[in-house]
């Protein structure tokens, strides 16, 4: 009986959910809504939806509900009813590895390819492994949070005090369950998170006492508060088109205790001489728009909903985006081109057509492979003008 009203809540949701928002924006609205739903119910709701969009694009001639079994089975250590219902065989195997889980599913269903469940294998990055780049979808990537390298050991001691699984992965970098509550736990401003991934980025940067550094795609300003404790004495300037997000940007600033810094909203796609004519900068941050194909792991209902053709669309607004930039970098100095993208077309390609096109040279780049680490796979490149 339980099962069968589980079944119907992850049926009723699936018919709602048309992927133009992000399921975790989706989700809490539909609940708001639908206010019947017990704590429990949307606890199962939640985790059997985002199960089934694990399972990506596989299988897609069975059933709803036995696709839902299979992907809840792979994704989980836990027995859901819906799978002990529908699907008691396996039962006995819901603690085994992941990969003797999918042999198991592959032996009983021979029309799974775990290609199906990234359909776009053919577009990835060179040297990602396709296996455990498709497997890593089948797991929640962990919560990562950065702090200061003298208040570590006090953070970690906080954290496991109040009962809180972590894992210290460097001297600045910490590993928790995903979803964790960390407000009631830790205090403001002395962690920021950020994915792991987007922690390495910062090895990068390399900046200077006194620089001048610009991080053109501010956003909320991760990259930017990264920079800050690499080196706390440089003058920086955040841009974003989007208002809202740069405005997130100064809480986050004010709580990192960040006091002097510029701001502007630019569109980068734009000549903005007027505004930017009298800065030269030592240092650029393109942490550029894209398909964010290596975050699918946390958003994958995207392995569904995803339109190919946004490749190509991404990898021409970063194309174009570079000269706009790259004119106020000073001679020798680094622009720093990072996406969150696992497509080639936006990482090693876009990498190619800037030093075809601008006065810039390739010094080093690489491919984060985040799901090595149940972290965001990411691009990053440091490319040094001449």
């Amino acid at each position: 009986m339980r099962a069968d009203h589980q079944l119907r809540a992850f049926e009723q949701i699936l018919n709602t959910y048309d992927g133009n928002l992000p399921l975790h924006r989706f989700l809490p609205g539909y609940f708001k809504q639908n206010k019947q739903m017990g704590s429990s119910d949307r606890r199962w709701a939640t985790r059997h939806v985002y199960s089934f969009f694990r399972l990506g694009r596989a299988l897609p001639n069975l059933a709803r509900e036995e696709r839902l079994c299979i992907a809840d089975f792979l994704c989980h250590e836990t027995l859901s009813p819906v799978v002990e219902q529908n699907m008691p065989a396996l039962q006995d195997d819901i603690q085994l590895p992941l990969a003797e889980k999918i042999t198991i599913i592959a032996e009983k269903y021979h029309d799974f390819n775990l290609e199906d469940v990234f359909p776009f294998g053919d577009k990835l990055s060179e040297g990602i492994n396709k296996i455990e780049f498709f497997t890593s979808f089948f797991r929640q990537p962990d919560l990562f949070i950065r702090v200061a390298a003298a208040d570590i050991k006090s953070i970690i001691a906080t954290l496991e005090a109040a009962g809180i699984t972590v894992h210290q992965v460097s001297e600045t970098a910490l590993a928790l369950p995903n979803g964790t509550k960390l407000e009631t736990v830790l205090k403001e401003g002395t962690y920021q998170v950020q994915d792991l991934s987007s922690q390495n980025t910062g090895s990068y940067f390399e900046p200077k006492k006194w620089d001048k550094w610009w991080d053109c795609c501010a956003a909320s300003g991760g990259k930017s508060l990264l920079l800050h404790s690499l080196e706390p004495v440089v003058e920086l300037l955040v841009t974003d088109l989007r208002e809202s997000v740069l405005m997130n940007l100064d809480e986050r600033f004010r709580l990192a205790g960040i006091r002097k810094y510029h701001k502007k909203e630019l569109d980068l796609l734009k000549n903005n001489d007027q505004v930017l004519h009298h800065y030269q900068f030592d240092g650029i941050i393109l942490d550029a728009p894209c398909t964010g194909a290596g975050t699918w792991g946390r958003t994958p209902e995207m392995l569904t909903f995803f339109e190919e053709k946004k490749i190509n669309q991404f990898a021409a607004i970063q194309k174009a985006i570079g000269p706009n930039v790259v004119k106020y970098l000073k001679p020798g100095k680094p622009l720093i081109y990072i996406t969150c993208s696992a497509f080639a077309a936006e990482n090693e390609a876009v990498v190619q057509h800037l030093t075809d096109t601008l006065p810039l040279e390739l010094e080093k780049m690489e491919v984060i492979k985040g799901f090595q680490n149940n972290a965001d796979t990411m691009f990053v490149a440091r490319l040094i003008r001449i």
